[in-house]
């Protein structure tokens, strides 16, 4: 059962909101830096794919494990634990002197979004007054995949024109994640009777309600968040190696211009409807692919800064129908549990595609890796968005509303 706080003056969806973002920059700090810390340390691209790839086994590990805590223990004390993980990773980034700590701070940073991504996107729906239900789920997708954005923008300006670029983005991190735990922990609680922690692993296990809408939300997702991952993880090193660009701020400026569409797409999708925002998200998303393959072929920036823009644009609109969608479905006592499988589909989608672009990377270079990663990705993106079109999701059962 979910408890809604009409009338309290205590912070409400908006702050929550906020503190989601904060929590997500971190997670995106590295992207303009992973050039620094090569020539630093000294390892390959494959390397640069897995110390990300370490961040999306760590979000996977934490929502399958712990993806349904919030239902059980209440949203604000999972909310604050995941902000005491990002900062755990900051320190790892700050005090690092090698790989080791490199991969610690990447997995504890996965480990603090998969716990923020189903705590926090709950909290932000079940704090808003019923009229203002379309808007929360706008600020919750918002903040989350915003502040991911925000991350590789602040990072690379930071690292460009500020002293010490290793250490500088992780301190003012620290400090934001700092800032943001007093809202956090004066957000009214939502679940009306938390309870100790119980080791009751969720695993993938979906209520019936949210079966009929959830595999091709979750695809579409899945695609989408290929796209996001090879702007996080490897547009930097294109911009650098493929299109001879060497500047930090800018490399962050190309990543963060596909999360702002993404929240322009997202804004759009209720104007459109979650029905039709699914398949001409991933219909969008195909054009963006198709343009960050030719940006590749014929070495230019402004076509990969078009991908980025139209791609963006296509995976916020499938990602904020998707994850509506299986939030409206699913009962309010499993709507954490049903948000973080979502959240499992999609950050596999990060991790396994670009895994392989570092890995293809040793035989074929950079560049034509790229280039069989955009085609996979396309044919994945065209297949579900014609299916879409043809066959919408459509929930297997109404869900219950107790909020």
């Amino acid at each position: 059962m979910v408890v809604q706080h009409r009338g309290n003056r205590r912070p409400g969806y908006l702050l929550a909101a906020g503190v989601f973002a904060v929590g997500m920059a971190g997670t995106t700090l590295p992207t303009p830096l992973y050039g620094l810390y090569q020539e630093e340390i000294g390892f390959s691209e494959l390397i640069v794919t897995v110390v990300f790839a370490v961040y999306a086994v760590g979000v996977i590990t934490a929502l399958l494990l712990a993806g349904n805590q919030s239902d059980q223990v209440g949203r604000r004390p999972v909310i604050l634990v995941a902000l005491g993980l990002s900062a755990a990773s900051d320190l790892c980034f700050l005090f690092q002197d090698g790989l080791p700590l490199l991969f610690a701070g990447r997995l504890l940073s996965g480990f603090s979004a998969g716990l923020l991504s189903g705590a926090a996107t709950a909290a932000v729906l079940e704090l808003a007054p019923p009229n203002r239900r379309t808007r929360a789920g706008f600020a919750a997708t918002a903040a989350n995949l915003g502040g991911v954005g925000c991350g590789p923008l602040v990072a690379g300006m930071l690292a460009q024109y500020a002293p010490e670029p290793l250490h500088l983005p992780f301190l003012v991190h620290l400090a934001l994640v700092a800032l943001a735990c007093v809202p956090a922990w004066l957000l009214p609680e939502t679940v009306a009777h938390p309870r100790r922690p119980r080791w009751n692993p969720q695993g993938m296990a979906l209520p019936p309600e949210v079966r009929g809408v959830f595999p091709s939300a979750a695809i579409a997702a899945f695609a989408g968040f290929a796209l996001l991952g090879l702007f996080t993880a490897v547009a930097p090193s294109f911009v650098a190696e493929t299109l001879h660009v060497h500047d930090l701020a800018l490399s962050g400026a190309v990543t963060f211009s596909a999360f702002l569409a993404s929240t322009l797409g997202q804004s759009l999708t209720s104007r459109i409807g979650a029905r039709r925002s699914l398949p001409v998200g991933c219909l969008t998303l195909v054009v963006g692919l198709l343009l960050v393959g030719a940006s590749l072929l014929v070495e230019a920036l402004a076509l990969l800064l078009a991908g980025a823009l139209i791609g963006g644009l296509g995976q916020g609109l499938a990602f904020r129908a998707g994850l509506t969608a299986v939030g409206e479905a699913a009962p309010s006592k499993h709507r954490g549990g049903a948000i973080s499988a979502f959240f499992v589909i999609a950050y596999a989608g990060i991790a396994l595609p670009v895994v392989g672009v570092g890995a293809l990377t040793l035989a074929l270079g950079l560049r034509n890796a790229g280039l069989v990663f955009t085609v996979v990705v396309t044919v994945l993106a065209l297949c579900v968005g014609l299916y879409l079109l043809y066959r919408p999701p459509v929930p297997t059962a109404t869900s219950e509303r107790g909020e």
